[in-house]
């Protein structure tokens, strides 16, 4: 009889309901929120399940995420920068870059938009971040997730890095929502209805030129963006030089969908109840949104300037897409635009300073690393 207590005794000890307390009782419900929000209601559902899951397990099992766990060893490849410049591969490879080549104002747009990096920045260090800490945080206003992961890592700020890739991806997906009323605040509804003409062909030579020659700029001048803007436009090589089709399917595909499944769990399960529930996590969550609007709010404020440069001729509405979130930004550029005009059609001219965000936020996260000597 006493073995058998002693074995009953032994077996209850192995589960989860002795280590469990309330703090990652919050973190399950938090997880089984986001999976709430990403099933159902179709929020970012290939960022945020895997995100949620990974959240789900690592407040259930720790041990998932320390040495030895599985987790821990995809968590190794954020670290080492592998699996957010494969992400960025992928998107070059699933990106077209022709409305950014055709219209290359639209750099100005992108750059425009990268306004509420540094303004979080400043926010950071004013509430209390280190130097290195801010920069990480203030990535978020991007709204670009494998870029805040990758610089989270390499200025050795791991602690944030939960906190920080759930605000990114959060933001992300909540593009639709958070975008449109700054949008419309901004502008009136005149400038809304603005149609703009078509864009220029882009050639064949154009299209196989430009990845060419923007690695060999950006890297020049910002060597440390190497990993992100040299897998970008790789992956964009592949798709316009038409010669390796098969890598064009595999990086965008297969490759892009098992990378997605790494990064998303390793990023979950960094959200342990000690590391998620702080002080450090709301003043995370808050910057980045704080950072995401102002970044909106400059991309339409700098679209407004060129429509009064062009005399009437560039809509506002497509400075919004200058932030990171590519494609949906330039969908909401185009969704409002249709509100108000059912036949205007934004969507290809919101592209362009949508890789244009893309771009600009790995050479911000280059320069942070360049000032810190990284």
């Amino acid at each position: 009889m006493s073995y058998i207590t002693e074995t009953l005794a032994n077996l209850w000890g192995q589960t989860a309901f002795m280590t469990i307390d309330i703090k990652n009782v919050i973190m399950i419900i938090v997880a089984l929120f986001f999976l709430l929000l990403a099933i159902k209601f179709g929020f970012e559902p290939l960022l945020l399940t895997p995100i949620a899951f990974g959240m789900l397990l690592v407040n259930i099992y720790p041990d998932i995420m320390a040495e030895g766990g599985l987790l821990h060893y995809f968590y190794l490849l954020d670290e080492w920068s592998i699996l957010p410049s494969l992400i960025f591969m992928g998107v070059g490879a699933m990106t077209d870059f022709g409305p950014l080549i055709a219209n290359p104002a639209s750099f100005l747009l992108g750059a425009a938009a990268q306004f509420g990096i540094f303004a979080a920045y400043f926010g950071a260090i004013a509430l209390g971040f280190n130097d290195k800490g801010a920069a990480a945080v203030s990535i978020i206003g991007g709204a670009d997730g494998p870029t805040s992961i990758f610089l989270a890592g390499k200025l050795g700020q791991t602690s944030l890095l939960g906190p920080i890739a759930v605000a990114a991806y959060s933001y992300m997906s909540l593009v639709p929502i958070i975008q449109p009323p700054i949008m419309k605040l901004m502008t009136t509804e005149k400038e809304r209805k603005i149609k703009m003409g078509q864009l220029r062909p882009v050639s064949k030579l154009e299209r196989i030129l430009f990845p060419i020659i923007v690695t060999i700029v950006v890297c020049l001048i910002l060597p440390t963006t190497a990993p992100l803007v040299g897998m970008l436009m790789l992956g964009n090589l592949f798709k316009e030089s038409g010669v390796v089709r098969q890598l064009t399917d595999t990086a965008s595909n297969a490759l892009m969908y098992i990378v997605v499944i790494f990064l998303g769990t390793s990023v979950g399960a960094t959200t342990s109840a000690e590391a998620f529930l702080n002080a450090n996590t709301l003043k995370i969550v808050a910057l980045g949104l704080i950072a995401f609007m102002f970044g909106t709010a400059a991309g339409v404020f700098f679209g407004k300037l060129m429509c009064i440069a062009t005399k009437g001729k560039v809509n506002p509405l497509i400075g919004s897409a200058g932030v990171s979130a590519v494609p949906m930004a330039a969908r909401v550029s185009q969704k409002v635009g249709a509100e108000y005009d059912p036949t205007n059609f934004l969507l290809m001219h919101a592209m362009g300073p949508n890789v244009a965000g893309v771009i600009g936020t790995a050479v911000a996260a280059g320069t942070f690393m360049a000032i810190f000597g990284i």
